[in-house]
């Protein structure tokens, strides 16, 4: 009996946990379209939007990922957006080095420096600053690479990319391109 006693208070909690967490619905209910037709089931439940809206490839926009872009080049540098609008590259992580990558649509992403409040842009001559308010030159596609980092192209400018020198200075968007290690980074916790 007293191996009974002591799984009787897990046999409990398993009941209340099931008997507490809700289960999709679906249901088979036929329904009627105004033209009289049938629809074959009608869905019910959060659960089932959610995977509808997962194939159309919405399931990133509106999520925000707080992350450091380590680029390895020399001896490896952080991207990070100065309060003055200035971008470099530093080696040790400091507030300044912290990012929020939004999504805009799909691949394309915007990287906003939280403690400066700036975003990072890319004029038409590949120099990258920092702008206090979003345009076009904010956007940039988020291409994966083969070797799992990531290289961000310009959406206004193409074949423009983010690349940072072996001193840590930000290279034009121009002269660099995703096959130089410069252009490879990679988003860190």
């Amino acid at each position: 009996m007293p191996s009974l006693r002591s799984k009787l208070p897990l046999l409990l909690y398993g009941i209340l946990l099931c008997s507490f967490t809700p289960l999709p619905v679906i249901s088979s209910k036929r329904q009627t379209t105004p033209s009289g037709g049938s629809l074959v089931q009608a869905r019910s439940s959060s659960w089932d939007r959610r995977e509808v809206s997962a194939r159309d490839g919405e399931y990133l926009q509106g999520i925000k990922r707080l992350r450091r872009l380590y680029c390895n080049v020399g001896i490896g540098f952080h991207l990070q957006v100065l309060p003055n609008g200035k971008i470099t590259g530093v080696h040790n992580e400091n507030r300044y080095t912290l990012l929020e990558i939004s999504p805009v649509e799909r691949g394309v992403v915007t990287l906003f420096g939280l403690r400066s409040g700036l975003f990072v842009a890319m004029s038409t001559k590949g120099k990258l600053y920092g702008s206090g308010r979003y345009s076009d030159e904010c956007q940039f596609k988020e291409n994966l690479l083969a070797n799992n980092y990531n290289a961000y192209e310009s959406a206004a400018h193409p074949g423009m990319y983010i690349g940072l020198s072996k001193t840590g200075k930000t290279k034009r968007g121009n002269r660099v391109t995703p096959t130089m290690t410069m252009t490879h980074f990679l988003p860190r916790i």
